[in-house]
């Protein structure tokens, strides 16, 4: 290759970077190190699940902290390992869910990225993700000594019936009472408007920048939303996150403006089910591109979108959305979901990821698989692993079953 081929490959990979990751990045540090700072101090500490509502945290002026982020975060840093089995010592199985093992062995030894997580004043814990948080949050709050409040989410069948709407309502003014007593303030009705508008408005400024990846080429793949995901799940109802994607939507569509696509070639699309394997992305992204195939959309992402949020009902409106999140809702809106995607960016296929350690994402995948394939005509690849826990991973299988799928596409 002459120098004048390499300096235009090196050109062409810096066009397409995606230049927003080093301002999340930037964030999430500065999100961290707030965090760590604040422990030992009055400011108030709360470790949530990720499908928690997060808002009335920061309407309490309390730092949300989410085990399961820095779990990925473990995970990507192929570090989870071996805090499961800091968990497994203990006598935690190892068919529990590897991101509630390597949180528990975390705790225990303050092992991780960012040596650890800072200690919580309380625990709010959401059972609409899968019912192992509940367990997990029990074992955190004996562990740390402090309170635990369990917002509960019935499963929902079909469409979100009255009583389960106004229990949801009761749950989240139960949850806001608990912050009263757990902060020593009375709730402010005016800063919770202020914090679900930035919430919505962020919530919106996700799902159009996902939706982007409709473009062709898509100006990004999963494998970056995966990324680029962090500030929605944590910092939802904060300024500085609808800052951030509004740049970032700004960038996605001056990408697709300019035709610029993440991938040097596209020529076949696909939709990816499940938790990412995290130790393993940048691995199989560098598969994808190689086979010039774009995983354009995704159920997991998509879940922080929240259609249907109402601002003029704030409260109903965030407590509905909560009730209804991908996980806390029967197959058939699942395949609905899916068909969706598939049909919205025009995809040629999916992948799903089993994953042993989440059951409520797993558990019903090869029904889906085949409901899609009836409703869309479209071929469906399942592949078996861990999303932190790489002792479940075969690499050369999985990646020998996925180059078979792809090049059966065409």
């Amino acid at each position: 290759m002459s120098g004048n081929q390499i300096k235009q490959e090196v050109e062409d990979r810096e066009r397409r970077k995606i230049k927003s990751t080093a301002a999340m990045r930037d964030l999430m540090l500065k999100y961290y190190m707030e965090a760590k700072a604040a422990e030992g101090t009055d400011k108030k500490i709360a470790w949530i699940t990720s499908g928690g509502p997060v808002e009335p945290l920061i309407c309490f002026d309390v730092i949300p902290v989410y085990p399961e982020n820095h779990g990925a975060m473990c995970g990507a840093a192929h570090m989870n390992v071996e805090l499961c089995e800091v968990a497994e010592g203990m006598g935690f199985s190892r068919d529990l869910c590897s991101y509630a093992r390597g949180d528990i062995g975390s705790a225990v030894t303050k092992g991780g990225p960012i040596g650890g997580l800072p200690k919580p004043d309380f625990l709010v814990c959401c059972n609409n993700i899968c019912n192992t948080v509940l367990k997990w949050y029990e074992e955190l709050s004996r562990f740390f000594d402090v309170p635990l409040y369990i917002y509960d989410t019935p499963f929902v069948r079909g469409s979100l019936p009255s009583h389960t709407r106004d229990f949801a309502v009761r749950q989240m003014e139960e949850y806001i009472g608990f912050l009263e007593r757990m902060t020593g303030r009375e709730f402010d009705e005016q800063r919770f408007l202020e914090v679900a508008a930035r919430s919505f408005a962020a919530i919106s400024l996700w799902g159009q920048i996902l939706s982007c990846n409709s473009a062709k080429p898509a100006p990004m793949t999963c494998f970056d939303a995966f990324i680029l995901m962090a500030p929605i799940v944590t910092l939802r109802g904060t300024q500085e996150v609808v800052d951030f994607y509004d740049g970032l939507l700004r960038e996605m569509r001056e990408r697709v403006e300019q035709g610029i696509g993440i991938l040097p070639s596209e020529k076949r699309r696909v939709l990816w089910d499940n938790i990412p394997i995290w130790y393993e992305m940048r691995n199989l992204g560098r598969l994808f591109m190689e086979l010039e195939t774009c995983l354009v959309a995704d159920t997991y992402t998509n879940a922080w979108t929240f259609e249907g949020v109402d601002p003029e009902r704030p409260m109903e409106s965030m407590a509905e959305a909560y009730a209804e999140v991908y996980l806390n809702i029967n197959l058939e809106r699942m395949a609905d979901r899916m068909v969706g995607l598939a049909e919205r960016f025009q995809v040629d296929g999916m992948v799903m990821h089993s994953n042993r350690s989440c059951k409520p994402y797993s558990l019903g995948q090869y029904d889906l698989a085949r409901e899609f394939t009836k409703r869309t005509g479209l071929p469906v690849l399942i592949i078996e692993a861990d999303h932190t826990d790489s002792r479940w991973y075969n690499r050369a299988e999985v990646e020998g079953r996925i180059r078979d799928f792809v090049e059966n596409l065409l």
